[in-house]
């Protein structure tokens, strides 16, 4: 299908962005896999080629550009070719949001020229052992002490964890005041109680780097408070949207590159004589997936274009995150019961794809609880 919200100059950068990938990402992301995590090289190359903070302020080292579509682009074409492991998309898409409304002068001064060069990679620590989506869960404290937070806490499932060096960290610093009390501090590397525990063995994403953070009475100083004291859960629920209407980019691309590798496999593939694509089962099956997908490109590409007028709600962030991550999930398992065998074999990239995308229908806010914020926008 033609699609209406990418000019000419948005093309051009998904040109860049693929002779990128040729030849910063792919020659090495296998090795990446091997070894469980990135290089810090993919990083930088990726600041010398403006792929870091797009929308932040150029004296900073950004792009100073705030259509978010040049992130969707880049989403599209790191999905398309099963590259999963340099978590841009943590860095860009989220992090760089709270980075960008909340940081202070002096803040801005001291993290935004590295986050866009490459040589400070950032990563946000949400989720604990016994608190996933439930955000007002968290148990991370921080004290106020004088002129410092005393931080003490254990996050898990934390992107980018092993190679972060600044990591946003939603603590309770007031728990009498329910969400009210949650704040963000920024923990810098080498603080002294901050510990990174194991890089978490996945069933896919082997490439990224996904670890145990742990927090023992680390002095963060108050300067490293992001934001308002008090206005952490704001922050994250303003944020959010935003989040998982790039997680949906992100799966759908997924599910597209799935669908077309599968289809030229089934004109090919012979069984009893003829092309298995053929068959009516095949055939059919094969209608329905690229309805589906035709249908969630155009809501898709909706709420990409609302976002950019920042006229995306809530609800309908909730409806793209859900509907492409399940939809991508269908599709990549489709596709690998298409290719047999061979569909199971690693070096197929459609077992990749499925391995990796598994967990997007989980992260970022699972189905149940998209569905439950969906339900509520109803008055249900």
């Amino acid at each position: 299908m033609r699609r209406d919200i990418f000019t000419d100059e948005h093309e051009a950068f998904r040109d860049m962005v693929r002779q990128f990938i040729a030849r910063e990402v792919t020659p090495y992301h296998e090795q990446w896999e091997r070894d469980g995590v990135v290089s810090r090289d993919v990083w930088r190359a990726a600041g010398r080629a403006g792929l870091l903070g797009i929308d932040i302020d150029e004296k900073y080292g950004g792009g100073g550009n705030p259509d978010y579509r040049y992130y969707a682009v880049m989403n599209e074409e790191f999905a398309r070719a099963g590259a999963t492991g340099p978590m841009f998309n943590v860095h860009n898409d989220m992090i760089g949001r709270y980075l960008d409304r909340l940081c202070t002068p002096e803040q801005r001064e001291r993290w935004l020229p590295g986050y866009c060069s490459g040589d400070l990679i950032a990563a946000i620590a949400m989720t604990e052992p016994g608190a996933g989506s439930d955000l007002q869960g968290i148990r991370t404290t921080a004290t106020r002490t004088g002129d410092h937070y005393v931080l003490n806490g254990q996050k898990t499932f934390i992107s980018n964890g092993q190679l972060a060096d600044i990591v946003i960290v939603v603590a309770r610093t007031d728990p009498a005041q329910g969400h009210k009390g949650i704040s963000l501090l920024v923990v810098e590397r080498d603080m002294p109680g901050f510990a990174r525990g194991r890089n978490l063995d996945k069933i896919g994403l082997h490439a990224q780097d996904t670890s145990e953070l742990f927090f023992t009475d680390v002095r963060v100083p108050g300067a490293n408070l992001l934001g308002a004291e008090g206005g952490g859960f704001v922050a994250l629920m303003q944020n959010l949207p935003r989040e998982r209407v790039t997680i949906g980019v992100f799966a759908l691309a997924v599910a597209d590159k799935a669908f077309e590798d599968t289809l030229a496999y089934v004109k090919q593939r012979q069984a009893f004589g003829q092309p298995i694509g053929s068959f009516q089962h095949s055939k059919f099956l094969l209608a329905e997936l690229a309805t589906e997908l035709a249908v969630a490109r155009a809501f898709t590409d909706k709420a990409i274009a609302a976002h950019c007028d920042d006229e995306l709600s809530v609800q309908e962030a909730s409806m793209v995150k859900w509907w492409d991550t399940e939809l991508c999930n269908r599709v990549t398992d489709r596709c690998v019961q298409l290719h047999g065998g061979y569909g199971y074999m690693r070096e197929y990239p459609v077992a990749r794809a499925w391995a990796d995308s598994r967990v997007q229908s989980i992260f970022g806010g699972t189905t149940e609880i998209q569905k439950e914020i969906i339900g509520r926008s109803l008055g249900l």
